[in-house]
């Protein structure tokens, strides 16, 4: 296996199906946290909610970049990306717990721009805290 991934070529490839198989994946357990539809509300055109799966698939796919950039096995860096995943999954958490005046979720529900922002922005910045902790 490991004179496969040496080239550079079936490597990539095989990072590529890797990571989209776990995107599926973590998407599939956001989508199973939130009290909302996600399909559903973007295909009825809720901005709030594109943003803050945007903000969820950018937060993962980071955290993924950095985990292959410093890991030297498709298997180690699926942990650690894995290992970050979790960690963007409680930061939503600690956003939610951190707004007692208001439901994250329902906001985002009823197209709240402000606070899908705040989602988008929270997984983004906190993927990158998160994937430079993973190439210590």
């Amino acid at each position: 296996m490991a004179s496969l991934l040496s080239n550079p070529y079936i490597a990539t490839t095989a990072y590529y199906a890797v990571t989209g198989l776990a995107m599926i994946l973590f998407l599939t357990v956001f989508e199973l946290v939130t009290r909302y539809n996600v399909m559903e509300e973007i295909k009825n055109g809720n901005l709030a909610v594109a943003m803050a799966t945007g903000g969820k698939i950018f937060g993962v796919a980071n955290v993924f970049r950095f985990s292959i950039e410093h890991h030297d096995s498709i298997g180690r860096s699926l942990i650690w990306g894995s290992f970050g995943f979790l960690l963007l999954l409680i930061s939503y958490f600690i956003f939610e717990f951190m707004t007692p005046s208001f439901r994250v979720d329902e906001e985002i529900a009823r197209d709240n721009r402000a606070v899908g922002l705040i989602a988008m922005v929270i997984s983004i910045g906190f993927s990158y805290v998160i994937g430079a902790s993973l190439s210590l």
